[in-house]
């Protein structure tokens, strides 16, 4: 009897075939990429979805070859022939009810058959194997769908990780240009104490040597800007296009209430996989069983030669029972055992490794807050440290070394806290994603 299971399949797998169509429209690019249209965009657009999708789809057509063990087989055939062979002579004789006593049964002469048949076969019992078939090929489709969420799930984090080092790399180039701005007012400053011979030559080519440096810094944080949105648009499946990163947004990820692994989409493949393999031993052990066929034909025949024709029909039932196979089935057996030993040893290997992601994760994000609060009072005390410098080198009080070792700790102060900033919200991403949540509570997904 066929499963509500496999019913579920096949209308899923019409169903995929509607929403494949409908999905191959590329989705409409945004104007401005937030970071949440930025996973949904890759969710859609992405080669790896796409990839993930189409393994699934292969996984229900699994299903369907497995399926078809639940159906008879049914055929039809023709064939025409002569021969005055004289054993089939005379079959054909008496199959077209052509029979006369003066036949001469050494040398019947020669006929003709043309034969036309139809038969069905159907197997009632095979000790369970078809069954098992296809409950591990329905594991199997549920193991596809888990690693296309598990697919899912690192694209949108990817997604959220490209996204922000965008923002960082755009907050480190204003950082940049803010430092060689500073630079270039001191030199001012300087130029016009120097023109008053109130500062050394040493001094004044101090400061231009750190504007070199400053211009220098600034190329290659435009050149890490361009790089990273290059690879933005990689990731969401685009080769080319303006990335304008939207200017105000509210983040809207969620802080999880509680920490834990049960939900991520890799624990249910393996929970899948090893009812595939609990199947498979089934399907293995079932060879120790006998099987049971039902059959079931018609044929007509007709002879153009001897003018006769006939029919005739054919039902019965088969028991098979294999004494003796080279211990092939305990070998299959032995080895289905083994498949299932390693998918459980597998399963508990990977929940230690998913635990252990969940709480790296949750240290990294209560870390980066921590990190964050001590780099904003960092900036503060950079940018005080600096404008009292500032005005204390136009005064003549400090050198010009002294000024310049100020003004790149505030730079680096800036930039700490930019990465600070940054680090949160990936480190809440991936937190998200070793709790098998998505990155955004109405993410797109892609069915």
């Amino acid at each position: 009897m066929v499963k509500f299971g496999s019913i579920f399949v096949g209308l899923f797998v019409l169903a995929e075939s509607v929403v494949a169509y409908a999905s191959d429209v590329p989705p409409e690019v945004p104007k401005s990429w937030t970071a949440k249209n930025s996973v949904q965009f890759a969710l859609l657009n992405s080669p790896d979805s796409r990839v993930a999708k189409q393994r699934m789809e292969m996984a229900a057509a699994t299903v369907a070859q497995a399926r078809s063990g639940y159906y008879p087989n049914v055929d039809i055939s023709a064939q025409y022939g002569q021969t005055n062979n004289p054993m089939y002579s005379f079959g054909n004789i008496l199959n077209q009810g052509a029979f006369t006593p003066d036949i001469n049964f050494n040398d019947p002469g020669r006929t003709d058959d043309l034969i036309v048949r139809a038969g069905v076969e159907y197997r009632f019992y095979n000790g369970g194997r078809d069954q098992a078939g296809v409950e591990a090929a329905e594991a199997g489709f549920a193991g596809s769908g888990a690693d296309k969420e598990s697919v899912l799930a690192r694209l949108a984090f990817e997604a959220v990780r490209s996204f922000q080092s965008i923002v960082q790399a755009q907050e480190m180039l204003e950082a940049r240009k803010t430092s060689l701005a500073a630079i270039q007012a001191s030199i001012g400053v300087a130029r016009a104490r120097y023109a008053a011979g109130d500062l050394l030559t040493t001094d004044l080519l101090n400061l231009e040597v750190q504007e070199s440096r400053a211009s220098e810094n600034l190329i290659l944080a435009e050149h890490r800007l361009e790089l990273s949105k290059k690879v933005f648009l990689n990731l969401l499946g685009l080769k080319d296009g303006t990335v304008q990163i939207a200017s105000t947004e509210e983040y809207l990820q969620e802080v999880p209430a509680e920490r834990g692994y049960q939900k991520r989409s890799e624990l249910q493949s393996l929970i899948h996989a090893e009812e595939a393999a609990n199947a498979r031993l089934r399907m293995a052990q079932g060879g120790n069983l006998p099987t049971i066929d039902g059959f079931a034909s018609y044929q007509y025949e007709k002879g153009w030669v001897m003018d006769g024709n006939g029919d005739s029909w054919m039902a019965g039932v088969k028991v098979n029972y294999r004494l003796f196979e080279g211990y092939k089935t305990s070998a299959d057996v032995t080895s289905a055992m083994a498949a299932l030993a390693t998918v459980r040893e597998e399963r508990k290997k990977a929940e230690l490794g998913m635990d252990l992601e969940v709480k790296q994760a949750d240290l990294n994000y209560r870390q980066s807050i921590q990190r964050l609060q001590v780099t904003r009072k960092m900036v503060e005390q950079a940018r005080e440290s600096a404008r009292l410098s500032r005005t204390r080198f136009k005064e003549g009080v400090i050198l010009s070394s002294d000024l310049i070792d100020v003004e790149m700790r505030l730079t680096d102060a800036l930039m700490r806290q930019t990465v600070a900033k940054v680090n949160i919200k990936v480190a809440l991403a991936d937190l998200r994603r070793a709790m098998g949540l998505t990155q955004f509570c109405e993410d797109t997904e892609v069915q």
